[in-house]
């Protein structure tokens, strides 16, 4: 996988005037868009869409810094229609219009190229299981908020906040699969997804395919398939947020695994307000 996302960065540098097929770079290296899309974005720490248009901007800043006299000739040669959509890129990159580059070189805001490398170090210990679940249902309260990487998701505490005592009592009763009780899921996520971008979170329960949910309560269903499930301990939030960065830079690459689509679950074995220990469920498929 690791040489696989440098060899994507690499496309990116030979395709700067190009929509790149990232579909069909991907079967050709033997994965998905979709697990590609998630790795890269988890390891690089932002989209690869993102990335790629701060590479173009970079590069075109260096070509206005050097002089190049025509802004259309320039915004075809890194892929935009017209000079007035090359600016917008332009200027969202760099804070400052082309023309102003042009005349007095800068300033200008540079986008390294990346290179991944495998961290073999194990900072986040973590347990791992690897199980097959048949289709079930992820019954409970949803509510659509924002991503955001690091530290406590407001949107999400007040969603949790606004479910009555009673409400936690009745969802928990209603639970009658793995994983067990009270969980917290997100969906509807793009693959490469920057932050601020919406999501569905869902606190609820898993119940078995077969049993009737309340109409009160929203669903999501999971396909029948594997599941890696992901065991760590330590401060909340950030053991959460650790774990979910660690399957990224220690477990994917070096195992025969990659993310399917689907919702990715956390269950709280244990919670304390400060500390937790969790469980978190990502469906995979081998690679």
């Amino acid at each position: 996988m690791i040489g696989t996302l440098n060899a994507l960065v690499d496309l990116v540098e030979q395709t700067t005037g190009e929509v790149i097929d990232v579909g069909a770079f991907a079967r050709k290296h033997g994965t998905t868009e979709y697990h590609l899309r998630r790795m890269f974005s988890a390891l690089a720490g932002m989209p690869l869409s993102e990335y790629a248009r701060r590479r173009r901007m970079t590069l075109a800043g260096a070509d206005l810094a050097l002089g190049e006299p025509n802004l259309l000739d320039l915004a075809v040669r890194y892929g935009y229609g017209s000079a007035e959509a090359f600016g917008r890129a332009f200027r969202s990159v760099h804070g400052t219009g082309p023309a102003e580059v042009r005349r007095h070189g800068g300033p200008l805001s540079t986008q390294p190229m990346l290179r991944f490398r495998l961290s073999v170090e194990g900072s986040t210990p973590m347990d791992v299981t690897i199980t097959h679940r048949p289709e079930f249902v992820l019954a409970g309260h949803s509510v659509q908020v924002p991503l955001i990487h690091k530290g406590i998701n407001p949107h999400i505490q007040e969603h949790i906040a606004a479910i009555a005592p009673e409400e936690h009592t009745r969802l928990k009763a209603l639970a009658n699969t793995e994983p067990a009780g009270i969980l917290a899921v997100t969906a509807d996520q793009e693959p490469d997804a920057p932050e601020g971008s919406m999501l569905t979170y869902l606190h609820g329960v898993a119940l078995d395919a077969a049993t009737p949910v309340p109409e009160d309560l929203d669903t999501i269903r999971t396909d029948a398939g594997t599941w890696a499930v992901f065991h760590s301990s330590g401060p909340f939030p950030e053991v959460v947020q650790q774990v979910w960065a660690a399957t990224a830079t220690d477990w994917f690459p070096s195992n025969p695994w990659r993310l399917r689509p689907g919702p990715s679950i956390l269950r709280y074995v244990e919670f304390t307000g400060t500390h937790a220990t969790c469980e978190l469920w990502l469906p995979v498929e081998k690679s």
